[in-house]
């Protein structure tokens, strides 16, 4: 006993000279992110839009392309909740199945700008030279036009429809990811393990994989998200425009577009779907800039 005592003091002693141990750094960043209280609600936000999603048959108490001219331009009511627009039909089971729609723009808009921006982004920082000069002469093009009117264009030429809208998007967003990874990538591969890497053999692709792509994928994670508030702004106002999700299907920017006009005999029909776009844009927006906040290396420590 009297042996131990001292060999578990001297084990202590060690412990507390070492410090105390490195937090992981996902749970430092979870950490971070949800002291940040306008983070949490933007998160609460998405969240909600995720539940309405996968829950839209069974949130909405009316079909939502279903006509009733007896009840057109109803106020809110126990019936229709948020009332009813020019045709008679539910806002609120409107609003319910264009989040789905809005959802889908997202994910598919980003996830193309997403894929196609970090393989270009990746490939010109790393190759560098006149292959580089080549993609980011490129993007700064498509860059210098107008995102929306960019996006018409395209819409123009491929035909107005929903798929297209998702593409013409994800397009417009090219040119931000691959720049934002070209940069990423430039400082990355200097970087002395990079070299150690290449100092032993390693090929191209497992050093773009294994040691350069993951060091960039805070900010992709952060300009993803505020990517998605982009694709659904964007999104509505082509349909507000007359360019996105067909008629009777509902759309928060179509459902805009119909209502302008009656603002002041049914201002409901204008006023719950831009709300619907405000709060969902507000939602992706914070949480962006929360995990710029938690993933940003200054605050580690």
């Amino acid at each position: 006993m009297s042996e131990s005592r001292p060999m578990t003091a001297s084990i202590e002693a060690l412990r507390q000279a070492a410090g105390p141990a490195e937090e992981h750094p996902l749970r430092a960043v979870l950490r971070r992110y949800w002291r940040n209280k306008l983070a949490v609600l933007g998160a609460g936000i998405i969240l909600l839009m995720l539940v309405v999603t996968l829950t839209a048959d069974w949130l909405a108490p009316h079909p939502a392309t279903r006509m009733n001219m007896t009840k057109r331009l109803a106020p809110p009511s126990a019936e229709f909740w948020l009332g009813t627009d020019e045709f008679g039909r539910d806002i609120y089971s409107r609003i319910i199945y264009g989040t789905v729609i809005s959802f889908q723009v997202g994910v598919i808009a980003v996830g193309i700008a997403l894929t196609a921006g970090t393989a270009l982004g990746l490939m010109a920082g790393y190759r560098g030279g006149g292959f580089d000069s080549v993609i980011m002469r490129t993007m700064d093009i498509i860059f210098a036009f107008p995102a929306v009117l960019l996006a018409i264009a395209i819409i123009g030429v491929m035909g107005s429809s929903l798929a297209n809208v998702m593409i013409a998007i994800g397009i417009v967003n090219v040119p931000v990811f691959a720049r934002l990874v070209r940069g990423s990538v430039l400082a990355v591969k200097e970087m002395p393990y990079t070299e150690a890497a290449r100092a032993l053999g390693a090929g191209d692709l497992r050093i773009v994989l294994q040691h350069i792509l993951p060091n960039v994928g805070a900010p992709l994670i952060v300009q993803a998200s505020l990517g998605f508030a982009f694709a659904v702004l964007t999104e509505a106002n082509l349909s507000f425009l007359g360019l996105g999700n067909k008629p009777p299907s509902p759309s928060w920017g179509a459902m805009l577009n119909t209502a302008y006009g009656l603002m002041q005999n049914a201002p409901w029909a204008a006023i719950f779907p831009g709300l619907a776009i405000s709060l969902a844009v507000t939602g992706f927006n914070l949480v962006g800039d929360g995990l710029r906040d938690a993933l940003d290396p200054r605050l580690k420590r």
